[in-house]
This record gives C-alpha cells, sequence and structure tokens, in this order.
C-alpha cells in the first residue's frame, strides 16, 4: 500500500504539536499512595493531556503543567503553570518535588532523557506516554508487551515524522536509563473521542451524519482497537496514584470488535441509518484507497500491519482499564464536531472526500 498505517500516524503528528530497556512485566510498584497525588505533566493543554487533568482533578490530585504555553495557552488558568521547552529550557522544573510526572509530549529520546534525569531525584515515578507504533509493524496479532520493538537505522536521528514508533520506543528506554525500575510506560493505539485534532475516528460519525450511500472498507469483519480519551486519562491517572511500573498497552474495546460494529456504534448517534456499501480491500487497492488515512481506524485483516489492530490488552483490563460503549465516544465526538467554527469543519484532516467517496462507490457498481 503506498501510505502505510504508521505513516498516516507520523503525517498526522503535524497537527499535534546504549541504554536498558524497560522491563516488560505488568504493572508493579507499590500500593496506592494515602491522600492525593502531585502530579507533574510535562504537556497538559493538547488532546490527552486536558483528560488527565480532569481525571487527576476528580480524584482530588494536585496538578502542575509545564508547557510552552503554546497550545491553548487559556486553558486550565487555575491550575499552577510552569513555562519553559522540553528542549533545554528545564530551569522551571530545577528545585521542584512530585510524586509523578506524566509525560505526553516525549518523542526524542535525547530530550526525555533531559527532563527524566533531572526528575529523577525529585519525583517517585516517571509516566511515558508512548504508542503501539513502538513495535514492529509486522507484529502477529494478539501481541503483547514482550513483541518485538521497532528499531532505528540511524541511532542519531531525531526525524519524528520518518520514524515515530523507532523513537517512541528509544524514548521508553532513555526514561527507564534515568529512573531505572521507577517508569510506567504506557502504549496506547488510537486514540479518539471529544478534542481529536486528527479526525480519525470522528470522520465515521460525522460521515453517517451526513446520510447518504457510505463507503464502507472490507468485509466488515476486520478488528479495530480504538480508546476512548476519557477511559484512558482516568485509567493512567488510577495507575499513577497506584506508582505502577512496567509496560502497558493501553488501547481497547475489552472484547474484539470488528468495522462493522464500530460503524453500528456509531449510526444512533448520527441520526437515520446510512446505508454502508462494504467494498473490499482488493477493490479499494487497486483504486488507490487507502486503509488508515483514507479509511481511517480501518487495516485490513491478513495484511502486513493487520497485528497492529489486534494487540493483546490483556494487561491493561487486569490493571483496571475499563471503556464506555463506542457509541457514547461517537455521540460525544459528534457534538463536540458540531460545535466547532464552520471554517475547522470544512476542512477534515482525515478520510475520503465526499466527492471521492462518490467515485470509488461509482466504479465499484460498475466493476459489479
Amino acid at each position: 500500500m503506498a501510505m502505510t498505517r504508521r505513516d498516516f500516524l507520523q503525517a498526522s503528528l503535524a497537527t499535534l504539536a546504549a541504554c536498558a530497556s524497560p522491563k516488560a512485566g505488568g504493572p508493579g510498584g507499590s500500593s496506592r499512595a494515602d491522600g492525593p497525588s502531585r502530579i507533574l505533566i510535562l504537556g497538559g493543554t493538547g488532546f490527552l493531556g486536558p483528560a488527565l487533568v480532569e481525571a487527576a482533578r476528580a480524584r482530588g490530585d494536585v496538578v502542575t503543567l509545564f508547557n510552552r504555553g503554546k497550545t491553548n495557552p487559556g486553558r486550565f488558568t487555575d491550575l499552577e503553570q510552569l513555562l519553559g521547552d522540553r528542549d533545554g529550557k528545564l530551569e522551571a522544573l530545577a528545585g521542584r518535588k512530585w510524586d509523578v510526572v506524566i509525560d505526553t509530549s516525549g518523542y526524542v529520546p535525547r530530550i526525555v532523557r533531559m527532563s527524566a534525569e533531572l526528575l529523577a531525584p525529585s519525583v517517585e515515578r516517571y509516566l511515558f506516554v508512548s504508542s503501539i507504533s513502538a513495535y514492529d509493524e509486522a507484529i502477529p496479532p494478539g501481541s503483547d508487551e514482550g513483541a518485538k520493538i521497532a528499531q532505528l537505522s540511524d541511532p542519531s536521528t531525531e526525524d519524528v515524522r520518518a520514524n515515530y514508533g523507532a523513537l517512541k520506543a528509544a524514548c521508553e528506554r532513555a526514561a527507564e536509563a534515568a529512573m531505572p525500575g521507577r517508569v510506567l510506560v504506557v502504549r496506547p493505539g488510537l486514540i479518539v473521542g471529544p478534542g481529536d485534532p486528527t479526525d480519525r475516528f470522528t470522520y465515521w460519525p460525522v460521515r453517517l451524519a451526513e446520510g447518504g450511500e457510505v463507503l464502507a472498507p472490507g468485509t466488515g469483519d476486520d478488528p479495530i482497537q480504538v480508546v476512548d480519551v476519557r477511559d484512558l486519562g482516568n485509567w493512567m491517572v488510577d495507575m499513577a496514584g497506584r506508582r505502577a511500573t512496567g509496560i502497558v498497552n493501553a488501547v481497547g474495546p475489552a472484547s474484539r470488535t470488528s468495522m462493522r460494529a464500530m460503524l453500528e456504534a456509531c449510526q444512533p448517534g448520527a441520526g437515520p441509518a446510512a446505508p454502508l456499501t462494504w467494498v473490499p480491500w482488493p477493490f479499494l487497492e487497486k483504486e488507490k484507497v487507502e486503509p488508515w488515512g483514507d479509511m481511517p481506524v480501518w487495516i485490513p485483516a491478513g495484511g502486513a500491519e493487520s497485528g497492529m489492530s489486534q494487540v493483546s490488552i490483556a494487561r491493561a483490563v487486569a490493571a483496571g482499564l475499563r471503556f464506555r460503549p463506542l457509541g457514547e465516544t461517537a455521540r460525544d465526538t459528534l457534538s463536540w464536531w458540531n460545535g466547532l467554527p464552520p471554517e475547522r469543519r470544512a476542512k477534515p484532516r482525515a478520510g475520503l472526500s465526499r466527492e471521492r467517496e462518490k467515485q470509488v462507490l461509482a466504479a465499484w457498481k460498475v466493476s459489479g
């Protein structure tokens, strides 16, 4: 395929603003600390960050944000916000103490190493937000946290667009080297829900709400995995409170879910049922309709990257990760989308244009 799932993930970063490997064991660490935790979030005002802030507030934790003050600068004005830059301007963190740091903005190992080494004497735990893209693309379906990791062909590169997953894996090692045995690595899959700047999941409830014949990819049975940002945020804050360590895949739903089931879950909140026309992958490939980019969330079963939509989440579920119904996520995402300015809604960042969709559907009907 011309654009792989990883290619599209790396491209979408534009919308988001010899180390020892971490142990691949399940969540460990001490039992939950008594009373509120003092949490430092590196980032905090983008997509995942606000979900973490709201979850921490609900627990009664005390939250400090460290960022450049450029993304949503008016958000969380009631919280302590320290200004600086991950790449060398860390003075605001010096001499301070927190129970846990949650790193939502680490993409380059050199930069992660700087913050982790500086904070090592000052925090109990370092929670690093990685990605299932840290795995080799060809992992088999059902792979757990011990699966093969992506490797950098050039260890000196800091090109995040070209090496997103391998750099995330190197960042994991950098954090663990700075704070041995005190790091929790969370590897989310596709994070979705209200506020998502990538429009990857959003494409589907929006498209269904528009009505008319909808191009649906594959057979409908291809497995998908997503996690609502609010569920992920609640669980991560809970794990921070437990002072957990180890490596955990964090995606959902709890049981195997197909593309068909996901679209059916999206439909009720979108209005009258839109007719779905399922078009098989060989035809879409011929028409240069790409999985993940043109058809968000979807990866054809049996393809080279199909394992990336079927990773094991047994460890996360055992550690308490819970999932709201996909229909609720879709409904809330659509509501959020409808509240955006018209100029933003006019330029979705994922999925086929309506004109292109009609062209492919017409070609499919002629071929049949």
